[in-house]
């Protein structure tokens, strides 16, 4: 992923942020309800995204489709009769700034929900807060899956979805050999150990992993280890600005026409309109949505989107579509339910609540708390998604059904792939 430069509207929204400040959907919204007469007090959304950091460019967009949804919604009447305020902090990709906006958006602003949290490690750093707090959270973001836990909804895709179909097409197209190269934090391990046990669950090996920091930049020895290893598959867990340094200069040594790639992570910024088409065409992805599919409600989001902040909005990823879906789902959990309080709102959304997204149909599984949706398998060719394959109603979790937290509420953990096998 690449760090894109900001602009003055983009700073303006920063500052705003920075300062605790109601995004501009509550900014928006608000005017709306005073015109309507509603006098109602305003529903609190509150939302914790990297504006700014090594995430900013992901942030930025998931930060707009907050913004572009709770304008939505508020223009549809709000919910209950109440406008939705949204409160937004930029955590800037800084762990310190995410549990400290955590506790105040929860004991200070005491906002209804949570949306919020890119990284992994974001998540675990803000989750227990919210636990104590009882406040509710949605986690919208593509992550390594298996957390279990009754108060979090996560709305993203997880291996189960994507990796098992990318490592699949490898081991069926490209040869029974990999090499791992994934980020150093519990997203890269967790999602190295899918991509291990699904190789050798398909009767393939791994003959190395590499973990790297999020400021590492320089891949060269990297790059090495994995010609002298020569493996037949190479497969990323990279994340973040700092890692996309990893594609260019494995084009650059040579490697991209000599060992084909599938990654995790790759395309969800705007590696495809920034990175030569040397370097983009071929790896190998699978998400639950991409930006040119071609249906009339993925259109009409792009369109939105675009038209509340501009045509250049042509970056869109699932981190945006599912940051759309965790907001809609708990705008229908609250009209089930017919409250803001939180075990209304969950008990309702564990009925299997389905919403129509921009990606296909969405359910709510009530079990893990996770959706039930269409991915997709493609790869880029020439700035634009090539789709190779649709896989309908994937379910969410690998986890033996050990997760369900309708039997079990009060479970708390994550499940990580079991590799004695």
């Amino acid at each position: 992923m690449t760090k894109g430069t900001m602009n003055r509207r983009q700073m303006n929204r920063r500052d705003a942020l920075k300062l605790g400040l109601a995004g501009a959907g509550g900014a928006v919204a608000m005017p709306f309800f005073a015109r309507n007469g509603l006098a109602a007090e305003p529903i609190k959304l509150g939302s914790l995204l990297d504006g700014t950091g090594a995430l900013g460019l992901e942030g930025k967009r998931m930060i707009e489709t907050t913004e572009y949804t709770v304008e939505l919604l508020n223009k549809a009447g709000g919910l209950l009769g109440r406008p939705i305020k949204l409160i937004a902090y930029d955590t800037q990709s800084n762990m310190q700034l995410y549990t400290q906006y955590a506790q105040t958006l929860a004991l200070k602003d005491k906002v209804d929900v949570i949306q919020g949290g890119i990284t992994s490690a974001s998540r675990e750093a803000i989750r227990p807060i919210f636990g104590r707090s009882k406040t509710l959270y949605f986690y919208n973001t593509q992550y390594e899956g298996g957390v279990c836990d009754r108060n979090v909804f996560c709305t993203d895709s997880t291996p189960a979805q994507t990796v098992n179909h990318i490592v699949d097409y490898a081991l069926k197209n490209w040869g029974k050999k990999a090499y791992i190269v994934a980020a150093d934090y519990n997203y890269g391990h967790i999602t190295a150990s899918w991509m291990t046990k699904f190789m050798k669950d398909g009767g393939g090996s791994v003959a190395g992993t590499d973990f790297f920091p999020l400021d590492v930049t320089n891949f060269s020895s990297a790059i090495s280890r994995i010609q002298q290893a020569q493996p037949e598959i190479v497969l990323s867990a990279l994340v973040g600005a700092n890692h996309s340094g990893f594609y260019r200069q494995w084009d650059a040594a040579g490697m991209k026409g000599k060992i084909p790639m599938g990654a995790s992570v790759f395309g969800l910024g705007d590696e495809l309109t920034t990175m030569d088409t040397s370097t983009t065409n071929g790896i190998l992805t699978c998400y639950g949505w991409y930006n040119d599919l071609d249906t009339p409600a993925s259109k009409a989001f792009v369109a939105g989107m675009q038209g509340k902040f501009g045509a250049d909005v042509t970056d869109l990823s699932e981190l945006d579509t599912a940051t759309y879906e965790g907001i809609m789902f708990w705008a229908e959990g609250v009209k089930k339910a017919g409250s803001i309080e939180r075990d209304a709102v969950v008990a309702a959304l564990e009925s299997g609540i389905t919403i129509d997204s921009p990606t296909g149909k969405v359910t709510m599984d009530p079990g893990t708390h996770h959706t039930i949706r269409n991915t997709y398998l493609a790869r880029p060719k020439d700035r634009k998604w090539e789709q190779l394959a649709a896989f309908p109603d994937s379910f969410p979790a690998d986890t033996g059904g050990a997760c369900d937290l309708v039997k079990n509420p009060r479970m708390n953990k994550q499940f990580t792939p079991d590799l004695k096998g």
